[in-house]
């Protein structure tokens, strides 16, 4: 498959998970009472997180994700099942994050403006660089940033709550609530995101619908350390025999293959944008063939209307709308929702 063409199935499938990247986080609160910390209000708490700049760090995260999605054979190999990740930060804007998914590992490190993303499961590595003033664009490397980011994202459309404490990886942290306003159109109830009482860095994202009580999703460290990195930590060096693509980042990648589109903001915010006719075309994979539009109507909804005919695909934390004439639309949003964005010029 070629690469823009995976870049756009894995838009389609990867954005049902909901806007601005909820893909990351994870692990059930660490037991012991709630710390007692001084009391502090919800904006006082949001503009500290929101000013604080991730610090020096070492840590350990574990994603629980219970979204519903069928991950093993989406088309694209797309997945959120993640074993465990190790995140490193030097505190200057150099990240790295070591991934664990089965047997096959993947690391991703951003030093200055390169970003090396390498995969054991074909010793493949990709370099992305930039310009001095721009960053490379499409990793995310830190859960912590992004948390902050989704903090920022969705506060103006939430009521915003702190409700009590919490110990997360051993840390006192403040127990922050995002609800959506009533005038929003997403299919979540809330997220919650535990905040480290002394560095103000997000430890935990929980992301809650309707009729659970357990979260769909939630990414939180296991175990973290605030202290300096080696700068060898950021370095990489190709394995041997490995397949190195270089490429040099544009401003039109930060839109992506696919003429990405963002439609509505907030909880609303929808992905929408087109892909290849080959990305539903049948394909070999794993020793067997691979046949998108079958997986498409074995595990979305047949849909019509205004748009054409297509498959819903739904999770517990958002859907996806993929038209049979090789368009898509993507968010934590209602059906109506996403035909609207279709729609929209």
């Amino acid at each position: 498959m070629r690469p823009k063409t995976k870049a756009i199935t894995a838009a389609v499938t990867g954005s049902a998970l909901g806007a601005a990247g909820l893909a990351w986080l994870a692990m059930p609160a660490s037991a012991g009472e709630a710390p007692v910390l001084p009391s502090i209000s919800a904006e006082e708490l949001v503009q500290s997180v929101l000013a604080t700049k991730t610090p020096a760090l070492d840590g350990t995260v574990r994603v629980d994700n219970n979204l519903g999605l069928p991950t093993s054979t989406l088309p694209g190999g797309v997945s959120v099942n993640v074993d465990a990740a190790h995140v490193y930060n030097d505190g200057n804007g150099n990240s790295k994050l070591s991934i664990e998914q089965g047997t096959a590992d993947t690391t991703i490190i951003r030093n200055g403006t390169t970003v090396w993303q390498y995969s054991s499961k074909d010793n493949s590595v990709t370099k992305t660089t930039a310009t001095e003033h721009e960053a490379p664009p499409g990793v995310q490397s830190d859960p912590a940033a992004a948390a902050t980011q989704l903090l920022a994202k969705v506060r103006e459309s939430s009521t915003v709550t702190v409700e009590g404490t919490a110990r997360v990886a051993g840390r006192a942290a403040y127990e922050l609530v995002l609800t959506p306003k009533p005038t929003e159109h997403t299919v979540l109830r809330e997220v919650r995101v535990a905040v480290d009482a002394e560095k103000r860095v997000p430890l935990r994202l929980a992301v809650m619908t309707y009729g659970s009580a357990d979260p769909a999703l939630q990414v939180a460290f296991s175990d973290i350390e605030f202290t300096p990195q080696p700068a060898s930590e950021f370095q990489f060096t190709p394995p041997q025999g490995a397949k190195v693509t270089e490429r040099q980042a544009k401003p039109e990648q930060h839109e992506a293959a696919g003429d990405l589109k963002v439609v509505g903001d907030g909880w609303d915010t929808v992905v929408t944008g087109t892909y290849p006719a080959e990305a539903l075309a049948p394909k070999q994979g794993g020793g067997r063939q691979v046949d998108p539009r079958k997986l498409l109507s074995q595990f979305g909804k047949p849909v019509s209307g205004a748009f054409g005919n297509g498959w819903l695909i739904s999770t517990k934390a958002g859907s996806a709308l993929v038209t049979a004439d090789g368009r898509f639309a993507a968010g934590a949003v209602t059906e109506q929702t996403l035909i609207d964005a279709l729609s929209a010029k």
